[in-house]
């Protein structure tokens, strides 16, 4: 029995990581888009002091962007954006606006590279197979077809369809098992939602995710309430 609570945890693990990956190389390109757009602006003002402020306005976008890159995962992305903080410092540092303009003009380069690469991560992560054990039954998560940052409802649906399978194994170690082991494993299952709950700042698709398992145990729970322990 212990494997299966291996499964619900691993399953909120997928689940969950998936949609913190979606959510960061979002957010990741947006600030991209955010650089690309003062690496534009420090190119056409032809003051060198205000082309300078753009560019530390770019610079300073690359560093609040470095940890949903890091959460995002593409590495190629990250690579690009580095190249293109080097010649960001760089033309900070440039006498001259011809110098100053060149150096900007790579790091916009750098930075549309950068979303590039980003966009051909989102296309080669946008399918998922996973399998893992619910229940000691090997089943399948329904594949996510999109990286793209999920609603409300259609996170809750996507939760409710994964926790089908787990549902369907609950209600077979109430049918098949030892009810003592059953009601344990089952207890169990409740009392870790009912602790994940309980944790502050938790996000409301865990908040979901936790609420609705913890039902599915309560359901369980009262189909073995005539179990003598």
């Amino acid at each position: 029995m212990r494997l299966s609570v291996i499964a619900v945890c691993s399953l909120a693990v997928f689940i969950f990581s998936s949609f913190k990956s979606n959510k960061a190389c979002e957010y990741a390109g947006s600030n991209i888009g955010y650089i690309q757009s003062q690496t534009e602006k420090a190119i056409a003002t032809e003051d060198i002091n205000m082309s300078k402020y753009f560019a530390y306005k770019a610079l300073n976008a690359i560093v609040k962007s470095k940890s949903q890159l890091e959460d995002c995962g593409c590495e190629h992305a990250m690579e690009l954006l580095h190249e293109s903080s080097t010649n960001l410092t760089n033309a900070t540092r440039a006498t001259s606006m011809p110098s100053v303009k060149i150096l900007l003009k790579k790091a916009l380069d750098n930075a549309s590279g950068s979303m590039e690469a980003l966009d051909e991560h989102d296309s080669h992560n946008s399918r998922y197979n996973n399998d893992v054990l619910a229940m000691n039954t090997k089943t399948s998560i329904a594949e996510i077809e999109s990286h793209k940052p999920l609603d409300k409802n259609t996170l809750e649906i996507k939760v409710d369809i994964a926790l089908e399978k787990f549902k369907e194994s609950l209600d077979k170690v109430v049918e098949s098992v030892d009810c003592k082991e059953a009601t344990a494993f089952t207890q169990n299952v409740y009392d870790i939602c009912e602790q994940q709950l309980l944790k502050p700042n938790l996000s409301e698709g865990k908040k979901y995710y936790n609420l609705k398992t913890k039902e599915i145990a309560a359901n369980a729970l009262k189909k073995l309430s005539g179990c003598k322990n």
